[in-house]
């Protein structure tokens, strides 16, 4: 029996089946009047507001219905691993040097045979740690490798999947498939950087990607910095050779462009290669995936930063890879298995146990929110937050959301700044945020807000109505509506949807 279960079995009485959460209480006026401004029906919105640790409900619309969370989702995800891993839990990725070094002396150090590297779905194996892995090899004498550098990649068991599957951004880092050794998102980061007393902008890729060229400069302009990527007119369509034909303006300053690796299957191979050669390293063979020695300890160990520090990342920046990254691990780790379906089964059982009947008609996906199948309910949300926030993981938790007006994906967000840590959502069809508020009273609410219809994305004026009523906390408004008769809330069956 977890630590969680009886705090669950009160909170289950406490919070849904008392008579003040029992009753129904409709959208605040500025909530509606946002939604029509915005032409979204009402019953496009599902919706909870609830003070954490008492019986206060603000709002309860449509909460038992199940709709798409799209990057809600991440919630789930982040929230188990800190629960069954805890935030200082690390992955770890072994290398072996499997041959004989001979190490005349430090500068000319051969290895005869292979470097291996075993992947464990270490989601921040980026530029600066594979280098610092790189180097690692070099502090221990290695130069040169007549051999091969081995990738064991086994232990996920992944279908084929082509970048783009979802919705066609094959060029999008957040379209890059999850993978147990996952190079640097399989992404390249191309730099433009102006040089006005030249008239151009120098170009520069990481990481250097052997057989891979770009141009070295472009022509500056005098236009605005508007659309800037699009005045590259770049074409990414040869895997070996990026090409720029337009131009770019100096009012731009210096600019990055994340662009994931049109040739994702070799991107290791060629990330790896380029790197290794640009350090001053010998490669004789080539890079290929493998098996890692079975029974020999490894020469050393790359350690990930602590799980707090990643769900940050994968909350702060919505970042949908590294979640499925940790989806698969957790599967791996919890079942030794690093698949979809143990993933699934496993976010399912833990949801069940730990919130009870109410997460049983949930539909996990991929454990991102990158999907049109998942399904919650703003009910079952705003348990989890409630749960959550009862548990020992909370300051991790909470932290890693981005705040309104400061940071994240909340960075530019309208609603009052610095008062509500919120994850947000969206897909095509899909915009919701999930999170805590602090009101001016000092009263802290949970906060569960999703909307699915073909014009979601106007519905953000009316979450932030909503995080805005939440922070105002006019409690005695709350007591006079109570009197009002309701008859707009929960009047579709809960397993209902407006996803198209």
């Amino acid at each position: 029996m977890s630590w969680l279960t009886p705090f669950l079995l009160v909170m289950s009485v406490v919070f849904w089946s008392s008579p003040a959460a029992a009753a129904s209480r409709g959208l605040p006026a500025e909530v509606e009047a946002a939604l029509d401004q915005a032409k979204l029906p009402r019953d496009a919105l599902v919706a909870v507001v609830q003070e954490v640790g008492s019986t206060q409900l603000r709002v309860n619309w449509q909460a038992q219905k199940l709709v798409n969370p799209a990057s809600l989702t991440k919630l789930l995800t982040t929230s188990a691993a800190l629960d069954l891993l805890g935030p200082a839990w690390t992955w770890s990725t072994p290398v072996w040097l499997q041959g004989t070094l001979q190490n005349g002396d430090q500068k000319n150090g051969v290895l005869d045979g292979n470097l291996v590297i075993k992947g464990s779905g270490d989601p921040k194996l980026v530029l600066e740690r594979l280098w610092l892995l790189l180097r690692r090899v070099q502090q221990l004498g290695v130069r040169e490798i007549r051999g091969d550098i081995v990738l064991d990649r086994s232990a996920f068991g992944l279908p084929e999947q082509a970048s783009g599957d979802f919705d066609g951004e094959t060029l999008r880092p957040y379209n890059v498939s999850a993978d147990a050794l996952l190079l640097n998102y399989k992404s390249v980061v191309i730099t433009f950087t102006p040089l006005p007393a030249k008239g151009v902008a120098m170009v520069s890729m990481d990481p250097p990607l052997q057989g891979v060229r770009t141009d070295i400069s472009l022509p500056l302009s005098n236009a605005p910095c508007d659309d800037w990527r699009s005045a590259l007119k770049a074409d990414f369509s040869d895997p070996t050779r990026i090409k720029m034909a337009g131009s770019f303006s100096a009012a731009c300053g210096e600019k990055q462009w994340a662009v994931a690796y049109a040739d994702p299957k070799t991107y290791n191979d060629r990330a790896l290669s380029g790197m290794w050669r640009e350090m001053g390293g010998k490669l004789s063979g080539v890079v290929r995936d493998g098996a890692a020695p079975a029974n020999t300890a490894p020469t050393f160990e790359v350690q990930s930063p602590p799980l707090a520090e990643v769900v940050r990342d994968i909350n702060k920046f919505s970042n949908n890879v590294m979640a499925q990254q940790l989806f698969l691990s957790l599967a791996l780790v919890q079942r030794g298995q690093g698949t979809p379906d143990a993933a699934r089964e496993l976010m399912r059982q833990w949801l069940v146990d730990r919130l009870g009947d109410v997460a049983r008609t949930a539909v996990i996906d991929n454990g991102s929110g990158l999907s049109r199948e998942a399904r919650v309910s703003a009910q079952m949300m705003a348990r989890l937050l409630q749960v959550m926030w009862a548990g020992p993981t909370m300051p991790e938790l909470l932290s890693s959301l981005p705040v309104t007006g400061v940071d994240g994906t909340l960075r530019r967000s309208k609603a009052p700044s610095g008062r509500a840590h919120l994850k947000t959502g969206s897909l095509r069809d899909v915009m919701g945020i999930a999170g805590v508020v602090l009101s001016h009273t000092g009263r802290r609410y949970v906060l569960v807000a999703i909307v699915n219809h073909p014009n979601a994305g106007a519905a953000r004026t009316a979450l932030d109505a909503l995080v805005k009523w939440t922070v105002v906390d006019d409690t005695k408004a709350d007591a006079r509506a109570d009197t009002r008769p309701d008859t707009k809330a929960d009047t579709k069956p809960e397993n209902s949807t407006t996803e198209q």
